[in-house]
């Protein structure tokens, strides 16, 4: 299982200094990969272009960069840009979002969001090969080829319905997850992503499993560090959704939290469970949870 390092959003006068100091101190630490979200900051894909260029030897993902606001072919170009700018290290994680972002916030509609996924990938993987593209679906067309350089990078997709878990191992290169404990890993992610690929003749797809981290003597303060910190993902229906199936009341209940014994413990966990690459995500006692961590690399 290899492991890799949420970067932090930048808060400092100088985002992309910043952004890029994170990424260099990841690959110096030995992580195998760095992860940006795109949420309401920086545009996560052009950030990293920007601020990873100099720091080679390191893979950078997004998770996640929002399917409705850009057609796919759009996020195709702009992603083969970023993976040329990277010299090939780009992972594109891609999702839905949340309904409330896209209706409330961009005024798209999110009816039958797996028919917008698949119809997304009808146009987007093809444009990130180089291919050209002629689609006519029911929301989204194309009739183009793009000459972009950088074409080639994984594109995961953050799937935990059923549906989506298809998608992600008939189509896509894997999963990026967040918010989903062992249980759900092992008993839901895992069996359906995997039949999903094998059912297609695609290579065993990448699960990527993201969760917050603590290193630490009081883990009942950790877990309620944790689900304060990370409270809307408690309240967001798709995460939610991930928290029930896991049998468990909040976020602070999936994070991986304890001593270094009872962290590493966790994290093997996950690893029979099929996760293929873990992303840490720490939030509290970050040195201690950094050097253990460090012991794995």
């Amino acid at each position: 299982m290899r492991i890799g390092l949420f970067l932090n959003e930048p808060t400092g006068p100088d985002p992309i200094k910043e952004l890029g100091d994170g990424i260099a101190a990841a690959r110096d630490a030995g992580f195998a990969s760095a992860w940006m979200s795109h949420i309401f900051g920086l545009d996560a894909l052009t950030a990293l272009a920007v601020a990873g260029a100099r720091t080679p030897g390191i893979e950078l993902g997004t998770a996640v960069v929002p399917t409705y606001p850009r057609h796919p072919a759009a996020l195709a170009q702009q992603a083969m840009t970023a993976n040329a700018a990277l010299g090939g290290r780009l992972t594109l994680g891609i999702g839905l979002s949340h309904q409330v972002v896209i209706e409330n916030m961009f005024g798209y509609s999110f009816e039958r969001p797996a028919r917008h996924m698949a119809e997304y990938l009808d146009i987007l993987l093809p444009a990130t090969r180089g291919e050209h593209v002629h689609v006519q679906g029911e929301t989204l067309k194309a009739d183009i080829r793009l000459s972009t350089p950088g074409a080639g990078m994984p594109v995961l997709i953050a799937a935990l319905a059923p549906r989506m878990l298809k998608l992600a191992g008939s189509r896509a290169d894997g999963t990026v997850l967040w918010m989903t404990g062992p249980r759900t890993v092992t008993r839901h992610v895992v069996p359906a992503i995997t039949a999903a690929a094998e059912e297609a003749g695609r290579p065993r797809p990448r699960v990527v499993c993201a969760l917050p981290v603590c290193v630490t003597d009081d883990p009942e303060a950790a877990r309620a560090r944790a689900d304060e910190v990370f409270s809307m993902y408690g309240q967001l229906p798709s995460y939610r959704a991930m928290l029930d199936k896991e049998g468990v009341s909040g976020p602070g209940e999936v994070a991986v939290v304890g001593d270094e014994d009872s962290v590493l413990a966790q994290l093997d966990e996950l690893r029979r469970a099929g996760v293929t690459d873990f992303v840490a995500s720490p939030y509290s006692k970050s040195e201690r949870t950094l050097a253990l961590l460090g012991r794995l690399l």
